[in-house]
C-alpha cells in the first residue's frame, strides 16, 4: 500500500506563518501524528502533497520524504492528481487522508483497511453519523454500496437529510484511482476538482465502493483554527491520561495535568495538578510529582518526591527528594537518597548517594562524593568568561554556608570548609580550610 497525505492547505483561519499541518497537537506536529497512525499499516511509501511554505514541513519531516507540490489550491481532486506520477505504475492500494485529522486512531485505520480487503472492494470511504451534518459531504448509498458523495452546496433537500457524512479518508486500487482522476472536472459551485467525484465514477463503472462508519466521530475532527487545535489537543491529552490511570498511575486532577505521549510512568506514582511531563521522560513507581513541576526528557527512579521544580535532561535515582523551586539543568545526575532543597540549581553535575544541598546553591560542572553536605549559599564558580572548569568534592565533606569554590578545585574526603570562604586552592582530605577576612570590631563607632 501507498498513502497520499494532503498537506498543501494554507490554513488561513489558523492566522499563522506556519503551514497548518506542522502545528503541534498535544506536543507533536499534526503531520507527524498522521504518519505515526499510518505506520500501523504496511505502507511502503507515504506521498505528501505539499504547497504553502513546504520548506517548513520539510524541516519537520526531513528532506528524504516522498512529496509532490500543489502550486495552486484547486481542490482535493487536484491535490491527489499531483501524486499520479508516483502511483501510475503501481499495482497496489492507495490510501488518501487529510493531514489535519490528528485524532485518527491506528486501530481505526487497521479496521478500515481490513474491511476493504475482506469485502474485496474496489474502494472504501471512512464515514461517520452526525446528528447535525451541516457543511459536510453526504454519503449517498444503495444498500451497502456507496453511489456518490454530495457536497453541502450541491446537495438537494432530500440529500441534506442524510446523516452519514464523508470523513475524508479513502482507499482505492491504484489503477482505478488513476483512471478515475482523468475523468473528474470542476463543474461545481466552487469550481474545484473534488476527490469525492472518484466515488461516483467508480460506481457508474459498477465498481464496488463501500463505507466504514466510525463509532467515535471525534476521530475525524479537522483542525482549521487555533480553537480547533486546542480542542484536539485536549482530546489527545485525555487519551494519554486515561491510559496512564488504567495502568495504575494516580492523577489527582487529569484535567490540569499535561503528559506527552512518549512519557512512561510506573504504577502507584501520584501526579498532582498542574504538572507538565514532556519528551522522553520516564518515572518509576511510588513517586510523587507535586504541583508546579515540569520535567523534560529525564529519567526518574522509584520513591522520588519532586515539588514545584524544573528538571531537564537529568537522572534522578531512588529515594531522592527535590524542591520546592529547584532547577536541575541538563546532565544532572542525583544518586540514591540525595536531597535538593529550595532554590538549588545544578548543571552537568553528579551528586553521589546521600548528598544534601538544602538551600540557595549553584552546583555546575561538579562531582560531589557520598554524604557530603552543601551549606546554604554555596556556589561553584565554574566559568572564567571563556571556559568552564570542574569542581571535585570528596566524600563526607562539610561545605559551610556562603562558600565560593573557584574551579578548577578539588576538596578532599572528610574535609570542612568554613562558612564564608572563597576557596581557590585544593584542600587535602581530613582538613579544615577557612578563607575570610579578620573580623574587626570598633566599639562606639556610631556615637
Amino acid at each position: 500500500m501507498k498513502s497520499i497525505i494532503m498537506a498543501a492547505g494554507k490554513g488561513t483561519r489558523m492566522k499563522s506563518d506556519l503551514p497548518k499541518v506542522v502545528h503541534l497537537a498535544h506536543g507533536k506536529p499534526m503531520i507527524v501524528r498522521i504518519i505515526d497512525a499510518l505506520n500501523a499499516l504496511d505502507v511502503e511509501e507515504n506521498i505528501l502533497v505539499l504547497g504553502h511554505k513546504k520548506e517548513k514541513v520539510l524541516e519537520v519531516l526531513g528532506n528524504d520524504i516522498s512529496y509532490v507540490v500543489q502550486q495552486e489550491q484547486l481542490g482535493t481532486g487536484h491535490a491527489v492528481k499531483q501524486a499520479v506520477p508516483k502511483i501510475k505504475d503501481y499495482d497496489g492500494d492507495v490510501l488518501i487522508i487529510n493531514g489535519d485529522i490528528p485524532l485518527i486512531r491506528k486501530q481505526t485505520l487497521i479496521d478500515f483497511y481490513n474491511l476493504y480487503k475482506n469485502e474485496n472492494a474496489d474502494g472504501i470511504i471512512l464515514s461517520a453519523i452526525f446528528e447535525n451534518p451541516f457543511s459536510y459531504g453526504r454519503v449517498i448509498k444503495d444498500g451497502n454500496k456507496v453511489l456518490r458523495i454530495v457536497e453541502e452546496k450541491e446537495a438537494n433537500e432530500e440529500q441534506k437529510k442524510v446523516k452519514e457524512i464523508n470523513a475524508g479518508v479513502y482507499i482505492f486500487k491504484a489503477q482505478n484511482l488513476v483512471k478515475a482522476l482523468e475523468k473528474i472536472n470542476n463543474n461545481n459551485e466552487k469550481g474545484e476538482y473534488y476527490i469525492t467525484d472518484v466515488i461516483e465514477i467508480l460506481s457508474k463503472e459498477n465498481k464496488k465502493v463501500i463505507s466504514y462508519s466510525l463509532e467515535d466521530s471525534m476521530e475525524i475532527q479537522g483542525v482549521n483554527s487555533k480553537v480547533e487545535l486546542a480542542l484536539v489537543s485536549k482530546v489527545l491529552r485525555e487519551r494519554k491520561n486515561t491510559a496512564l490511570m488504567e495502568d495504575g498511575v494516580i492523577l489527582i486532577d487529569p484535567a490540569t495535568t499535561y503528559i506527552d505521549d512518549e512519557v512512561k510512568i510506573g504504577r502507584d506514582t501520584t501526579i498532582y495538578p498542574n504538572v507538565t511531563l514532556q519528551g522522553n521522560t520516564e518515572i518509576g513507581e511510588n513517586s510523587e510529582i507535586l504541583s508546579g513541576t515540569r520535567i523534560i526528557d529525564s529519567k526518574i527512579y522509584d520513591n522520588v518526591r519532586i515539588e514545584s521544580s524544573v528538571i531537564e535532561e537529568s537522572i534522578i535515582e531512588n529515594g531522592v527528594t527535590i524542591g520546592p523551586y529547584a532547577h536541575l539543568r541538563p546532565k544532572s545526575h542525583l544518586k540514591e537518597n540525595v536531597h535538593i532543597g529550595n532554590f538549588v540549581e545544578t548543571k552537568k553535575s553528579t551528586l553521589e548517594k546521600g548528598v544534601k544541598a538544602g538551600h540557595l546553591t549553584y552546583l555546575g560542572d561538579a562531582h560531589i562524593g557520598e554524604k557530603t553536605n552543601i551549606g546554604a549559599g554555596t556556589i561553584t564558580c565554574n566559568y572564567d568568561g571563556k571556559n568552564k572548569f570542574k569542581t571535585e568534592i570528596g566524600k563526607e565533606v562539610f561545605i559551610g554556608s556562603d562558600t565560593m569554590l573557584v574551579a578548577p578545585v578539588n576538596i578532599g574526603d572528610n574535609s570542612l570548609i568554613g562558612a564564608g570562604s572563597v576557596i581557590t586552592k585544593d584542600v587535602p582530605s581530613d582538613s579544615l580550610s577557612v578563607e575570610r577576612s579578620k573580623q574587626i570590631i570598633k566599639e562606639g563607632w556610631k556615637k
